[in-house]
């Protein structure tokens, strides 16, 4: 596994969305913006399965998967794998959490699943000699 620093964990909570990069099991590669995420651990994410159709079907054939985010200059993409969860704690939580987020905005959502995402390898997106590189 691999750890996010604090500034990557700063930057992740700030922009919205990121995308989730998914392929299927003959690789078929879709993309998707991601606005229902948190940070669970340093090694780990939780994103919420509001309206996943190909990207979920993705996710089930082929658990491999990339998360980029960035703001101006400054991004990463981290890889890793999921694990889709739709009964216990963590998606009772994470359905609490989605209705509470939609009452706010006045548009009613509803969790699907809790998609854990262990990180595996962190690489850096900024543009210059870097951009690229593998960083943890």
């Amino acid at each position: 596994m691999a750890m996010m620093t604090e500034r990557m964990k700063e930057l992740f909570n700030k922009v919205h969305p990121v995308v989730l990069a998914t392929a299927s099991a003959d690789g078929v590669p879709n993309a998707v913006p991601i606005g229902a995420k948190k940070i669970l651990d340093d090694e780990t994410i939780l994103i919420s399965d509001q309206f996943f159709n190909k990207t979920l079907a993705n996710m089930k054939e082929n658990p491999k998967v990339a998360l980029t985010f960035w703001e101006g200059r400054e991004g990463y993409q981290l890889k890793g794998s999921v694990l889709i969860e739709t009964t216990g704690k963590r998606f009772e939580e994470t359905a609490r959490w989605i209705e509470e987020r939609s009452a706010k905005a006045g548009f009613p959502l509803k969790s699907k699943g809790a998609v854990i995402f262990h990180i595996e390898e962190i690489y850096g997106v900024s543009p210059g000699p870097g951009a690229g590189k593998r960083l943890v």
